[in-house]
């Protein structure tokens, strides 16, 4: 989405902003990323437990298969939930643990975890959000052609048949993907990420499945859920900022725009596949033997709520203006996951960077928000990751006094506060991450999370973020720094 850089509220005024009432207040988590236990009551192999032990594609071989051993320690960490006072929780199922190999019956004993799971959140009073799709494919289906075949999707469409069957008495809000384009660009184009494939055209092919398999698991979860079944997907819609006003550098945001965020948002909200997007790509896929009558409209079902990933916005031109970004928000490799970027430049924004080296921009938060709300009104929305890694290093006390994190929360909880104040209807926010995690293509060496975790021992331990996300909670909204 490209929009005019806005300015921040000064932080005397953010202090007293009141969010909305029922404005719900969560974090957010994925499987791979915390639980562990890869090969225990049946769970088979992702794509992302053979990238990772891959040797060269983690930082220092790092894998997750211990993680934090949230697989043993769930009831642990929903005591956690509840001090901090979270109302809803975000995680992920894995599918390879419910349904090994991707094909056939449920794997009981999968499901069994996920369902004890539920009941202590909700016996905390924790409302529980549940993402079938968080990057880990089982791998079966990868050998078979991953997302780039078709019956990708259709599977996906019966593995959602099953958790629903299980889980949708007690869930009441379901994701279906997150981040999609991550599945897509980063895993079938740049390499960075499971399966590591380089190879735009693969990459198109994979958005269009897994936005077939959107389609698939929202009709799947409607009809096991009939009346009551509210669904989401998740998206890291790109803030697109154009470098210049030149008509190159604007043309150069578009194109990205199309291909990070109306390639998803065009069929599921739209109608459609954008005619520039098609026209940017025709050299790439054959998108006429590639989108099968029927499939657009299959992918555009209804949803309730659409939910916006933001960490930091893009600033792109045309080719020769200053030097590239290269940095895993981007897809950092020899290979770009952008098919046609040979016609744009992405350039690093000013200002402080996490440890991600990520620019902290809050206004592109703000931005997101009111271009979708504008694009798509009526469609109810939600912050379904947000969030800042920092080195956060103990204290000689054990504590980690993370006031960097603070401060980000802070401006970005100001960003979406403003953004319903100028009509955006966003009904909750979830940080990522509860926990410090498996990070990807980064391993153990990025923190997330507002709990740091002690890998070697797996202890828990609150930041000052957590108790200052635990007051704005309890407030329902911004409390001073």
């Amino acid at each position: 989405m490209s929009a005019t850089p806005v300015t921040a509220p000064a932080a005397a005024a953010v202090d007293r902003l009141q969010f909305p009432p029922g404005f719900l207040w969560g974090a957010a988590t994925a499987a791979y990323q915390i639980e562990g236990a890869v090969a225990e009551d049946g769970r088979t192999p992702s794509i992302w437990d053979t990238f990772s032990h891959t040797p060269g594609k983690v930082a220092d071989g790092d894998t997750g298969d211990i993680a934090c051993d949230h697989y043993h320690r769930y009831r642990t960490d929903v005591t956690l939930m509840s001090h901090l006072g979270l109302q809803a929780y975000r995680f992920s199922l894995a599918w390879p643990r419910i349904q090994p190999g991707g094909r056939g019956p449920a794997n009981a004993a999968g499901l069994d975890f996920y369902s004890r799971l539920v009941d202590e959140l909700l016996d905390a009073g924790v409302q529980p959000v549940a993402t079938l799709y968080h990057w880990d494919l089982p791998q079966e289906l990868e050998d078979e052609g991953g997302w780039t075949a078709r019956e990708t999707a259709e599977r996906f469409g019966e593995y959602a048949a099953l958790a629903a069957d299980v889980l949708g008495d007690r869930v009441a809000l379901w994701t279906t993907l997150n981040e999609p384009w991550c599945s897509a660009f980063l895993g079938y184009g740049s390499g960075v990420h499971a399966p590591g494939r380089t190879d735009p055209a693969l990459a198109l092919r994979a958005a269009h499945h897994l936005n077939l398999g959107h389609g698939r698991a929202t009709a799947a979860l409607r009809a096991a859920l009939p009346g009551h079944a509210r669904v989401a997907v998740s998206l890291n819609l790109h803030q697109v900022r154009p470098l210049t006003t030149d008509p190159a550098d604007l043309d150069a945001a578009r194109r990205i725009d199309a291909v990070a965020n109306r390639v998803f948002t065009g069929p599921m909200l739209s109608g459609g596949y954008p005619d520039d997007l098609l026209a940017d790509t025709a050299h790439v896929v054959d998108w006429d033997a590639l989108v099968r009558p029927g499939d657009e409209a299959a992918v555009g079902a209804p949803i309730d709520l659409l939910g916006i990933n933001y960490y930091t916005p893009a600033v792109v031109s045309a080719p020769g203006s200053g030097p590239v970004a290269a940095d895993h928000a981007h897809g950092e490799s020899d290979h770009a996951p952008w098919p046609g970027s040979e016609h744009v430049r992405f350039h690093r924004p000013p200002g402080e960077t996490t440890d991600m080296g990520w620019a902290i921009d809050p206004t592109g938060l703000y931005d997101l928000l009111t271009a979708v709300s504008r694009a798509h009104p009526g469609l109810p929305l939600a912050v379904t990751e947000n969030g800042a890694a920092f080195p956060d290093v103990p204290a000689a006390d054990g504590r980690i006094h993370d006031h960097d994190r603070i401060d980000y929360l802070h401006q970005h909880l100001a960003a979406v506060h403003r953004a319903i104040a100028d009509g955006a209807d966003v009904r909750g926010y979830f940080l990522w991450s509860l926990l410090d995690n498996f990070e990807w293509a980064y391993g153990y060496a990025k923190r997330f999370g507002a709990v740091h975790v002690d890998y070697a021992t797996q202890l828990r331990t609150p930041k000052r973020s957590a108790r200052w996300y635990a007051r704005a909670i309890a407030a329902n909204a911004i409390p001073a720094l």
